[in-house]
């Protein structure tokens, strides 16, 4: 020993562990790595346990928690700047709490906070545990035979493609082959095992979260595109490592806050919203299928983030602003107190609105009824738009019928799910879409992929291509009619001609049930969707052949402003009062009242507050709304104003050239009515 370290004397300093998870493996890395870069001798010391503060294992045995005071002390030449610069470290909560305010796109409103839950389109979590020190090497070949076990897949995978396709497409898989074999990745997972005890699936996706980060920062597009080649060598490891052990969001065992790149509208559709809380995802759009999906079930949902999964980790706390489109990443005490409190005024505002509004009729002041019924995707939500005031379901969406099963459901299949709503509904009425699917929604039955599902082959046209699915459907609904008021709602009819073939379809279908003596109702009321730009122009003829419209503004707004509902990059182009849909919408209303047919909205624009108001104006009748929450707010707008004063309203925004101001003078009136919606 040199004399200036004789000479040294033991310097000490307390500090109190302050971040909520304590001194883990991250913390007790960054701690150990500054620790290090000092010659110093520095030790850590708790009540019970004193360690060496350059060891990570050593540190990890302490059980530092959050709230506990930890004794640095250091001998040696740089001491004082050693224990400087770990005290600021332990201070700034290593560096890994400071709270994170990310913008996206508000799809489903309502606040959650929760715990984040990594999801992968494998449908399983990544476990954030530490190891053991005598699991270490263990582990170690858990990693490398899931290592060979993955190469194996891929070249059996490659051999195959090549075999099939041709060897340019099968070279595809070679580039998922040379990252596995890459030694300093290997070394690099291997690494953060035995320093850090991370488990191999943990250690996995931290080092390739590294790649995929540098992946999504070049400019260069082909780069930048690769990333899935790293996310699905991340998937593969993952999936041979965690086996059987995986843990799925059906058996989740606390609520949680669902992190993904992605949700597929079925996986939406099959979260267990009793633990699913909410969910933030990099991609989507307002009106993208799994948003629709996520309004019906009530789980707030912000969309459009970016690179959300790479910015947060399991088990991090994070708040869903679902009104607001924003996600807070480990918020700070001052946030989540103040999140807290909102959260609760939010539920206090909605069961007090909804108990003084319930049985109160939704009319204008000057007396003009306006009907609010809920859009609906499953059976089990009719009883919470009832509970809400619902005075039917304006929309059922059956598409959700032809999840999780490989073949189409049968005609019996059809008629409980109808007749389970019409019973609890009672003498209310039900307007039940016919198949709206498409290769945008699911993968359809046939392998013919489409450049553009949105323009090709779904909705009414796939039902057209595919009769005896349809004619199944049909049979259900009319024998469902014979229980109650049952509507038909035909979707994307953009001509007369496909109107007039719908309806051929259910008379011949009809006149099978006459045959086999099963009763319908032979006056069932048929109408279409008005979701297109054709069908508004002729909307004056198409009303003298159908009973209602309902007009689908999420696809009148994306056929109408050529803006891809799905795409965030042009999610900004995306405007219920532009100018176009403005017109639109007045001509169609118009054509609707020329005809003595009653019109309603059943898209999203319709379970917007501030848009209730000029709908109301322009002459809507009808409101369908999702999620049933919203049916006391926009009920609290209809009796807050006059129809005059609608008109009037209707009228001035019609008259703004920049949807800006239209948003702005729209969202001010509807904040004088009910503050508390915003």
């Amino acid at each position: 020993m040199d004399i200036h370290s004789i000479n040294c004397k033991l310097l000490e300093r307390k500090v109190k562990i302050s971040n909520s998870n304590g001194m883990h493996a991250r913390p007790a890395t960054k701690f150990a790595e500054i620790a290090n870069k000092y010659t110093s001798e520095i030790r850590i010391k708790t009540k019970n346990k004193e360690v060496d503060g350059k060891s990570v294992i050593e540190l990890l045995t302490l059980g530092a928690e959050n709230d506990t005071e930890i004794v640095m002390s250091a001998k040696g030449v740089d001491a004082a700047e050693a224990l400087d610069a770990l005290e600021g470290l332990v201070k700034s909560k290593f560096e890994e709490e400071f709270m994170e305010i990310r913008k996206g796109i508000a799809v489903s409103p309502g606040v959650v906070i929760r715990e984040a839950f990594m999801f992968e389109s494998e449908g399983y979590r990544i476990p954030r545990h530490i190891i053991r020190k005598e699991e270490v090497d263990g582990e170690i070949y858990r990693l490398e035979k899931a290592i060979e076990d993955s190469k194996k897949e891929i070249q059996d995978l490659e051999s195959r493609v090549s075999e099939n396709l041709g060897s340019e497409i099968g070279s595809i898989f070679g580039t998922h082959r040379m990252v596995l074999q890459d030694v300093r990745l290997k070394n690099e997972i291997i690494d953060k095992i035995k320093k850090t005890n991370f488990t191999p699936e943990f250690a996995v996706s931290l080092a390739l979260r590294v790649y995929i980060r540098k992946f999504q920062d070049v400019n260069d597009s082909y780069l930048a595109e690769r990333v899935s080649d790293i996310f699905d060598v991340e998937r593969r490891l993952l999936r041979n490592l965690l086996g059987e052990k995986r843990e799925e969001l059906k058996n989740l065992a606390q609520e949680v806050v669902l992190i993904a790149h992605d949700i597929s509208p079925s996986q939406t559709a099959s979260l267990d919203t009793e633990k699913v809380r909410g969910f933030a995802t990099d991609v989507g759009g307002r009106t993208s299928h799994t948003a629709i999906v996520a309004r019906a079930l009530g789980i707030p949902a912000v969309v459009g983030l970016g690179t959300i999964t790479t910015d947060i980790f399991g088990g991090d706390t994070v708040i869903v602003d679902g009104n607001r489109g924003i996600v807070i990443v480990r918020p700070d005490e001052e946030t989540l107190l103040t999140y807290q409190s909102k959260v609760k005024s939010i539920h206090v505002f909605e069961e007090k609105l909804a108990t003084e509004l319930k049985d109160q009729p939704s009319t204008t002041r000057d007396g003009k009824h306006i009907s609010i019924y809920g859009n609906i995707e499953f059976p089990k939500e009719t009883h919470i738009n009832t509970k809400y005031g619902a005075e039917g379901i304006g929309l059922y969406r059956t598409e959700f019928l032809y999840l999780g099963s490989p073949t189409p459901p049968t005609e019996e299949e059809h008629l409980e799910a109808y007749t389970s709503v019409v019973r609890e509904l009672k003498e209310k009425p039900i307007i039940i879409r016919t198949l709206d699917l498409g290769a945008d929604k699911f993968a359809l039955s046939d392998d013919r992929k489409e450049g553009n599902p949105f323009l090709g082959c779904r909705s009414i046209r796939y039902c057209f291509e595919n009769p005896s699915i349809f004619r199944i459907q049909l049979r259900a609904i009319l024998r469902a009619s014979a229980m109650g008021d049952v509507k038909i709602l035909f979707p994307l009819i953009s001509s007369l001609q496909e109107l007039r073939r719908a309806k051929q379809m259910v008379w011949e279908v009809m006149k099978e049930l006459d045959k086999e003596e099963i009763p319908f109702n032979k006056n069932i009321e048929m109408g279409i969707m008005i979701e297109v730009p054709s069908s508004v122009m002729i909307a004056d003829t198409l009303a003298k052949e159908c009973d209602f419209f309902s007009i689908g503004t999420n696809d009148l707004i994306q056929y109408s402003l050529a803006v891809d509902r799905n795409n965030e990059r042009v999610a900004y182009l995306y405007c219920p009062v532009h100018p176009a849909i403005l017109r639109l919408l007045k001509l169609a209303i118009k054509a609707a009242e020329e005809n003595n047919i009653p019109v309603g909205i059943c898209g999203e624009m319709g379970s917007e507050v501030e848009y209730a108001i000029p709908l109301i104006g322009l002459g809507i009748t009808e409101f369908s709304v999702a999620p049933a929450t919203i049916i006391p707010e926009i009920k609290k707008i209809i009796r807050s104003v006059t129809l005059e004063k609608a008109k009037e309203v209707a009228e001035t925004a019609c008259r703004f050239d920049d949807p800006e101001k239209t948003m702005n003078y729209l969202r001010n009136i509807a904040i004088e009515i009910l503050p508390e919606a915003f």
